[in-house]
């Protein structure tokens, strides 16, 4: 048969199995960049994704299997990889709108773990079928380059190595090369197209052609198309910049008072500048009471270190309001950095690390007068920002009157709740701990020293702020300043489940939101939620 022209080569059956492996670790990467900007990335989701993909797999390997068995042609598995390559392409188009599809109907259907639960079934419809059918691929390859039972081991060790090593360049070549150049939409497109070219190659050079590869190709350029135009927020307009780093999925807002910085797209604002230079009516201003406690007006010197520095909303208030300051940020983002530079305004004098916050502290020895606690991943705090072993951390990096501020964003109300957690994490380590909540937000700040004097001095210095409306805005803070009462509630190095914890509060927060559009639809039905909407 003439596909024994090149299949008698095994170099190209190395060469399909690496391309497969890399391009079932460039789906699953992709995948997390796909669900990021509306699951978030944490590990709770990535055990979605790495759990679904690897079910796919292994019924593709189980089917490839049997199926080589029965009906070794492979004219069937370049087929099912030109099928996996066109589907691929399709992801950038459509998966955003079945994303969304699939949570407008659970969010109705499903009482409590909905991000998890859309997670997975967005995850089953999305990408299972094309990585089921990558998954036929080892075993289908092991059917055709087997000589003999005296050389089986070596053939199978080969293409083992060659899928293995695939998976390597497919694990490292999205991430830092073609995700944050290009994108997630591309990424998926330059992947299916190496399938695509895969398949294409086979079927051209047995000497035939393929009834389904000129409408796979027509369908590859129209995703190439439609794919890469549309955007992650479709239904947002006039961004001013959107993209991705090798963290986040990044969008730019601006209207006549606010620039806007959001990390994801269904969970709120990140940072906010206000064009007027004034208090951004967010948590940042309840936060500005910290240097006041740390009795900023009675210093010659103040510093200020700012962990999750964003585009730097605390760190230009600080510098606005407290004119000897010296304001210090980290930020493990660069592009955000670089976005605070170009549409937040921040001043080149606030120096920005880029760096983990947690690993900032291990490094250097200078201590401060205020560190602020405000580094997220998405909708929830690092883990290893989270614990008694890192808030001891940042205590030796404070003066004898520093305080610590932390930004506390899901105000959980059962007990046992992430915030719980967290500030009994930090009452097991400073003496003095106080809450504030945000008004009109889901917010809790908290305010955390080792000095007793850290309210008389807020007092103090609250009196001598010139300002008048951050005067008053200090005596609103002080009014809903709380002693807090520490409990049993503990977050370690060891066991920290922060993702578990943000997960309970967010579905409280969703299902408080749409509790009477749930009732509605339970009464009245699917008409009569859109004649509400109407």
């Amino acid at each position: 048969m003439k596909e024994k022209t090149i299949l008698s080569n095994k170099q190209y059956l190395y060469l399909t199995e690496f391309f497969a492996g890399m391009s079932v670790m460039a789906v699953e990467l992709g995948a997390s960049r796909l669900l990021a900007p509306y699951f978030s990335s944490s590990q709770i989701v990535w055990t979605i994704i790495i759990g679904t993909i690897m079910i796919a797999m292994a019924l593709g390997n189980i089917y490839g299997g049997r199926y080589a068995d029965k009906n070794p042609n492979p004219d069937k598995l370049y087929s099912r990889i030109l099928v996996a390559a066109v589907w691929i392409a399709c992801i950038p188009a459509a998966g955003k709108y079945v994303i969304l599809a699939i949570s407008a109907a659970l969010v109705f259907t499903v009482n409590s773990n909905f991000l998890v639960w859309a997670g997975f079934f967005a995850c089953m419809a999305i990408f299972v079928f094309p990585l089921f059918l990558l998954g036929t691929v080892t075993p289908s390859l092991v059917k055709y380059t087997m000589d003999s039972l005296t050389d089986n081991g070596r053939t199978v060790g080969m293409l083992n190595a060659s899928n293995t090593i695939g998976s390597i360049i497919g694990t490292f070549l999205p991430t830092f090369v073609t995700i944050p150049s290009v994108g997630t939409s591309v990424t998926f497109l330059v992947f299916a197209g190496i399938l695509l070219l895969l398949s294409a190659v086979y079927f051209i050079k047995a000497g035939r052609g393929h009834k389904g590869m000129a409408a796979a190709f027509i369908l590859f350029l129209i995703c190439c198309v439609t794919g890469y135009s549309d955007s992650f927020a479709f239904w947002e307009k006039d961004l001013v910049y959107e993209g991705e780093s090798v963290y986040n999925y990044l969008q730019v807002k601006e209207d006549e008072d606010n620039v806007v910085l959001s990390t994801n797209v269904l969970f709120g604002v990140q940072s906010i500048l206000k064009k007027d230079g004034g208090l951004t009516g967010m948590y940042y201003d309840y936060a500005l009471a910290a240097p006041l406690m740390a009795d900023v007006m009675e210093k010659e010197e103040f510093r200020v270190l700012i962990l999750g520095n964003g585009t730097g909303t605390f760190a230009s208030q600080c510098k606005r309001y407290f004119s000897g300051a010296q304001v210090e940020g980290v930020e493990i983002d660069e592009k955000i950095t670089a976005l605070a530079r170009q549409y937040f305004k921040l001043s080149e004098d606030v120096k920005v690390s880029t760096y983990d916050g947690r690993a900032y502290l291990n490094v250097v020895d200078g201590k401060y007068d205020v560190i602020m606690v405000d580094a997220y991943q998405d909708i929830t705090i690092p883990f290893q920002m989270s614990s008694v072993e890192f808030f001891t951390l940042v205590k030796e990096h404070l003066t004898e009157d520093g305080v610590m501020v932390v930004n506390m964003n899901m105000r959980g109300q059962k007990e046992g709740n992430i915030n719980q957690y967290l500030a009994d994490t930090i009452a097991s380590v400073f003496e003095e701990v106080y809450t504030a909540d945000v008004p009109g937000t889901t917010n809790r700040e908290l305010y955390a020293s080792d000095s007793a004097g850290m309210l008389s001095d807020f007092s103090e210095n609250r009196s001598q702020v010139p300002e008048q409306k951050l005067s008053g805005m200090m005596a609103q803070v002080e009014g809903a300043l709380e002693k807090y009462q520490a409990g049993r509630y503990l977050l370690t190095d060891d066991k920290a489940p922060v993702e578990l914890l943000g997960m309970q509060v967010i579905d409280d927060l969703i299902f408080g939101e749409i509790g009477y559009y749930k009732q509605l639809v339970e009464k009245e039905g699917v008409s009569g939620l859109l004649r509400e909407l109407k």
